[in-house]
């Protein structure tokens, strides 16, 4: 009796993994990217960090950082801001109003996932994100971060 119990929970189960579609599965990824031209391979998370931030706007062979957002609503933005600065888009906008009087202009804004990509593709020194399954052949990936609730259409 409990195996038949056990055995129908697990085809329950099965099913619903079956029907679920791939897309809505588990957690997507994040991946921080450059243009595929880029001689980059990789940074840490302190150091994408430091670079949207603007408290790292060179790199070391000389080129300017662009680094580039979502926008502040954009679900992306939010965990990307969470993870890595530790503040919602929201809360950074004290800190940028603070940098502007210094000079200093907060990370450029596209509105979706594939003007990230082209931005980021056609602009030398050009950061930014997107999940891992609108990756293509135009960027290249220098740090992944698990993020929850984001997925694939």
């Amino acid at each position: 009796m409990m195996s038949k119990m056990i055995n129908r929970k697990t085809l329950i189960f099965s099913l619903i993994l079956l029907i679920t579609p791939l897309s809505s599965r588990g957690d997507g990824k994040l991946a921080v990217i450059v243009s595929a031209s880029s001689s980059l391979d990789s940074l840490s998370k302190n150091e994408v960090a430091r670079i949207f931030r603007r408290k790292t706007r060179l790199h070391k062979s000389g080129f300017s950082w662009i680094p580039t957002n979502m926008l502040p609503n954009h679900p992306l933005r939010q965990q990307f801001s969470r993870l890595l600065l530790s503040q919602s888009p929201m809360e950074m906008q004290d800190f940028w109003n603070a940098q502007y009087f210094h000079g200093i202009l907060p990370p450029r804004v596209v509105t979706s996932e594939e003007a990230m990509l082209r931005f980021v593709a056609n602009t030398p020194g050009a950061l930014g994100y997107v999940l891992t399954c609108h990756l293509d052949d135009r960027v290249k990936t220098v740090l992944t971060l698990p993020v929850d609730g984001q997925h694939c259409n």
